[in-house]
């Protein structure tokens, strides 16, 4: 009897219990943590992100898994995951956030530039045929919804990765959202080496013409346009660009301060723990170990640097058009990683020439690129969701 119950006992410790998936998860959640702190690789959401991996791997602990018994309580992230991310509900929220936080003058003030945001989104679609493609290797296999997913890593968009992927594939939303946050924060060293490959001296060192002013009636009527085109021609991206659109109208109506302080700070920090603590409990390791992962890692680098090759060779186009009056860099900002892209252009525009400031004119393209990821996740949603 004493025996039986200290086998009892040691079968509940988590010694007892531990698989080496596990192990091999717990570090990889440190890993991120470490990389959030020590290298600053998008610490706001990698370091709840890697705690919440760390947490769904402890065993017996079962903070993140449903319940057992029909009627007992489930674990709290489980609640958190299925309330706010399998709804979808967070990353929308992640979004009305950034529409509060992001000034659309520049790319009002130059138009053209929502071209570089819509070529920069061309690695998505490669991608999804990538994806399809690696289902010849054995041990992956990818469905249409799932290579829609992974796709989408490429336009360097984590509410829009999480949101696409809570929809069309939910298992593989772990993987998706570590790539997608992983890349997003290797901007400053996964951009250069193609900026530069794809550009001259010369380029590089072209000095643009200082943008107009913007009024504010332009900057409260932009919002309003864009969500009454994206009603009437693509209702299935509405959630994002609604989102979006609202809170840029609470930052330019100037009348409601307190709501739009509100969606930059208090409200976006919340639910971006939440958000990172609910992607971190797909970091399971029985769903993450798997052929699948790789793919997803190796695939979403490729839609990266595809869509920030695309994006720079539609600059270079535009620059022909324009009489060289457009920078080429400018177009590697058509991914949506704000402000860290716009800000890698005009690190790299300074080298080339220390009077070339092209941050504000990158910031075109970069915001144009936020709406041209929610826009491209409403397609996929459209065609293959429905």
């Amino acid at each position: 009897m004493e025996m039986s119950g200290l086998t009892t006992l040691w079968q509940s410790t988590g010694l007892a219990a531990f698989t080496w998936g596990q192990a091999v998860m717990i570090g990889i959640g440190f890993a991120l943590i470490y990389l959030a702190i020590v290298k600053k690789f998008e610490p706001l959401l990698l370091v709840p992100i890697g705690f919440g991996g760390i947490l769904s791997n402890i065993p017996n602990a079962g903070i993140a898994v449903a319940a057992a018994v029909p009627g007992e309580p489930a674990g709290m992230l489980y609640y958190v995951y299925e309330v706010g991310i399998h709804s979808g509900v967070f990353p929308l929220i992640i979004f009305m956030g950034v529409g509060a936080l992001t000034d659309f003058g520049p790319l009002i003030a130059r138009p053209s530039t929502i071209f570089l945001g819509a070529a920069a989104q061309f690695g998505i679609f490669v991608s999804l045929i990538g994806a399809l493609a690696m289902n010849i290797i054995p041990g992956i296999e990818f469905s249409l919804a799932d290579a829609a997913a992974i796709g989408i890593i490429g336009g360097a968009d984590g509410p829009t990765a999480i949101f696409l992927s809570s929809r069309l594939a939910p298992d593989l939303m772990g993987a998706i959202a570590v790539a997608a946050y992983s890349y997003m924060a290797l901007v400053p060293i996964i951009q250069p080496p193609i900026m530069k490959a794809l550009t001259t001296p010369e380029e590089r060192a072209i000095v643009m013409t200082q943008l107009r002013p913007v009024s504010r009636a332009e900057k409260i009527m932009f919002p309003i346009t864009v969500l009454t085109l994206t009603a009437l021609f693509l209702p299935s991206a509405v959630p994002l660009i609604g989102a979006l659109t609202f809170g840029n109208l609470l930052r330019e109506s100037g009348v409601v301060e307190r709501l739009s302080k509100t969606a930059q700070n208090e409200l976006i920090n919340i639910v971006t723990i939440f958000l990172g603590l609910g992607v971190g409990t797909k970091l399971a390791a029985d769903k993450f170990l798997s052929p699948e992962t790789l793919g997803i890692l190796v695939l979403g680098l490729c839609a990266f640097a595809i869509g920030t090759a695309t994006g720079v060779l539609m600059g270079k186009v535009m620059n022909r058009m324009t009489g060289g009056k457009i920078n080429p860099l400018i177009g590697a900002a058509g991914v949506s990683a704000v402000p860290m892209a716009a800000r890698v252009v005009n690190k790299v525009g300074l080298e080339a020439d220390h009077h070339n400031f092209l941050l504000m004119h990158a910031m075109g393209p970069n915001v144009a690129g936020v709406i041209g990821s929610a826009v491209a996740a409403g397609v996929l949603l459209a065609v293959i969701g429905g």
